[in-house]
């Protein structure tokens, strides 16, 4: 490989170096550049950015040459739309984005929570019409290339993805999805953009929110969701998504803005979404009650010392609750369809000592007290069924 760069870098002084000129005066005066350039500051920021689009650009290409693999029809057809798509969407968007405007104050304004990014999930979940909507939104991919917002190529890449899937179920399309299976690293890569972007969004929430938040939490949940594509992506990105599932957990519990709980509410049923796929679930089910075991054990130790406890934490851990509490029903509900039912070392530390624990804490705390014995009849009633 590094032969072959060479061999390329001493073509490319030939080729482009001035008349008057010996090769080895001008690879010299190309070197003092770059060793200039180097040692300023700014000019490393450059090449920095610079690196950064051409590797999206790179990641562009070759989402759009797996697109084509695929299926050459719908990448064709999808080429060819017209360019009012875009004008369109970002006119919806800022119509849609003026309502969400958020004082900081009114935490009973029901947009903020739509606009984290669950309700036109839910809208679209059940709509019968789904393929045609996403047909209808979803822009070219070659016109995807929005420098302001990095999470628009690899949303648009993965709806991309969705809509053939469904397209190609219903008979519309002839589709080839062993060719996933030939290119990891595009999957992988896009959906590493995808989970980066959510997180960074999470961590400090502004409103009004884009629309394309709201499309990248529906593009997640329905490639979880889809069985043939999920099997994919999880295969190849697993770790990645055990990685956001753990730093949306650390966002919940320490977030301390006054006028969280919306937002934590609307973060937090994310997680419950995505634990409606059954390996995602018994993953999360396992760093859930991983978190609320240690913290329950710190409380206990705060309290035997009499010694001051992270009330913000405190106050945050009940969305944990919340969401252990929506998983393991889901779990004890469908449990003639489960493929297994969760029995993890998580489960055992958890129910270790935990009678103790909640007679402990059951006079000083005894919401949090409550809050455990749910969660544990809740585990032993799925092991009993």
């Amino acid at each position: 490989y590094l032969k072959i760069s060479k061999l390329a870098l001493a073509f490319a002084i030939i080729h482009s170096k001035p008349p008057g000129k010996s090769c080895k005066e001008y690879a010299e005066h190309l070197a003092k550049i770059v060793s200039e350039q180097d040692t300023s500051l700014v000019s490393g920021s450059l090449w920095k950015a610079k690196v950064e689009a051409l590797e999206a650009e790179v990641l562009r290409l070759r989402q759009e040459l797996l697109l084509n693999k695929i299926c050459p029809k719908f990448y064709l057809e999808n080429s060819a739309s017209d360019e009012n798509l875009l004008v369109q969407e970002g006119a919806n968007s800022t119509s849609y984005s003026s309502q969400l405007e958020d004082s900081g104050c009114d935490v009973s304004n029901d947009y903020s929570f739509d606009s984290l990014g669950t309700s036109d999930f839910q809208q679209s979940e059940h709509n019968p019409h789904t393929s045609k909507y996403f047909l209808e939104i979803v822009p070219p991919l070659s016109l995807c290339c929005n420098k302001e917002e990095p999470l628009t190529a690899p949303v648009q890449f993965l709806q991309h993805l969705l809509e053939i899937r469904k397209l190609s179920e219903i008979g519309n399309l002839q589709a080839d999805f062993t060719k996933l299976e030939d290119d990891s690293f595009t999957i992988c890569s896009s959906v590493s953009q995808l989970l980066d972007g959510l997180t960074a969004f999470y961590k400090s929430p502004k409103f009004p929110v884009s629309d394309i938040i709201t499309e990248a939490v529906c593009v997640l949940i329905s490639l979880t969701a889809d069985t043939k594509l999920s099997n994919h992506v999880l295969k190849k990105c697993f770790k990645k998504l055990d990685e956001f599932q753990r730093n949306i957990i650390q966002i919940i519990l320490r977030n301390s803005s006054i006028n969280r709980f919306q937002a934590l509410h609307a973060v937090a049923h994310v997680l419950v979404l995505l634990g409606r796929n059954s390996i995602l679930r018994n993953s999360l089910i396992s760093l859930l009650l991983s978190e609320v075991h240690q913290f329950a054990e710190q409380m206990c130790q705060a309290h035997q010392i009499q010694d001051a406890y992270d009330i913000t934490q405190y106050e945050n851990i009940f969305y944990l609750f919340m969401i252990l509490e929506q998983l393991l029903q889901n779990e004890t509900e469908e449990s003639n369809i489960s493929s297994s039912q969760y029995d993890g070392e998580e489960k055992r530390k958890f129910m270790k000592n935990l009678d103790q624990i909640i007679l402990y804490l059951s006079d000083e705390f005894p919401l949090f007290s409550l809050y455990l014995w749910r969660v544990s009849v809740l585990l032993n009633s799925a092991q009993i069924q």
